[in-house]
């Protein structure tokens, strides 16, 4: 899929776009927070200062990913998500969600662009079932992806080390039937 075949997704108060080469600023201007980072597995005491060269590379991956999006709010860059390891046979994929805004956290906007991008993976792409991992501690994602339709599947026990300290992983998925849609 070529950048520019990447749809724009609309919801009420979230916008999934493609990724440009203008969004370099935004991202850089996010930082690192190491809270945030946590959440996505990352030691908080290793998380550095973000550089110009980090935040290219970030934007140049959101590009050349094929099912990934920026994650717009109030028409600012507050994130990105993905669909990856597409397997169109069993009709299923994997996503992937960071929102890098601090000030974005708890105001429903993750739990929207999840609603859209499963919208369009069911309805457009043809998929069946998209799945996920969360860490356990990150309560506040796993209630998103529950909104959403997601079911708690599993639980990995023990499988991410950050700092010193091992972390469970829930595993979830959604079918398309279950999908709680927007509107």
């Amino acid at each position: 899929m070529a950048q520019h075949d990447k749809p724009i997704l609309k919801g009420p108060q979230v916008t999934l776009r493609p990724a440009v080469p203008s969004d370099l600023d935004a991202r850089f201007a996010l930082g690192n927070t190491p809270e945030i980072h946590a959440m996505f597995g990352a030691d908080p005491s290793q998380v550095r200062d973000i550089t110009p060269e980090a935040a290219q590379a970030w934007v140049q991956s959101q590009i050349d990913t094929p099912h990934a999006w920026i994650i717009e709010a109030g028409g600012a860059l507050i994130g990105a998500m993905r669909l990856h390891s597409i397997n169109h046979a069993d009709r299923r994929a994997q996503l992937s969600i960071g929102i890098l805004d601090p000030n974005a956290l708890g105001k429903g906007y993750g739990t929207e662009a999840m609603r859209l991008l499963a919208t369009h993976a069911f309805d457009t792409m043809g998929l069946h079932r998209l799945g996920c991992r969360v860490l356990a501690f990150n309560e506040r994602a796993a209630a998103a992806y529950l909104k959403v339709g997601f079911v708690q599947e599993g639980r990995e026990r023990e499988s991410a080390c950050i700092g010193s300290q091992w972390h469970d992983d829930l595993i979830m998925g959604l079918l398309d039937r279950d999908l709680e849609r927007l509107g």
